[in-house]
């Protein structure tokens, strides 16, 4: 019997995000499932004129943006943002991409463009995948908070984590 083949992983291309990415970011964080698991949303996510006006003044900051490319298709986005000492990540992914690696990998690529450190995540305390993504990528739990999540309606506990190197 042969061993188990693993797959080969997954490999993400970050390019500058276009305007023509933003109908597919608005669709991505409408999908209730993914904004259930980000907790940490818009307040009102339908609300496409807030959603414009947010990505306008992002767009116009000096955060580093980027959109996450899977052969061609926009799966996602990532950016790391804030001031130089406070500098946090952040990214989405699709949910009809998930658990193939996609978030690692874009986060790696992003944690090369910006290479400054240390840098903060945060994450829903009970958001398994996202904790493995930060962890992978060299983050380490530093603190704990409670932030209310607009996508559940209530106050939740988050994970802060730190990346030093």
């Amino acid at each position: 019997m042969s061993a188990p083949s693993c797959p080969s992983p997954v490999e993400v291309e970050l390019r500058e995000v276009h305007d023509s990415d933003l109908p597919v970011f608005f669709r991505q964080t409408n999908d209730p499932e993914s904004a259930r698991m980000a907790a940490f949303t818009a307040k009102d996510p339908t609300d496409r004129d807030a959603f414009d006006a947010h990505w306008k003044r992002v767009l116009a900051s000096s955060a580093v943006n980027r959109t996450i490319l899977v052969d061609g298709d926009v799966v996602g986005s990532a950016a790391v943002y804030g001031p130089p000492e406070e500098r946090e990540v952040t990214y989405w992914i699709d949910r009809a991409y998930w658990g193939r690696g996609i978030a690692t990998a874009a986060l790696r690529a992003l944690l090369v463009v910006v290479p400054e450190r240390p840098v903060y995540a945060r994450a829903a305390a009970d958001n398994a995948g996202s904790l493995r993504v930060l962890e992978k990528c060299g983050f380490v739990a530093t603190g704990r908070d409670r932030g209310f999540a607009n996508a559940r309606g209530v106050e939740i506990e988050e994970v802060v984590l730190t990346l030093r190197e």
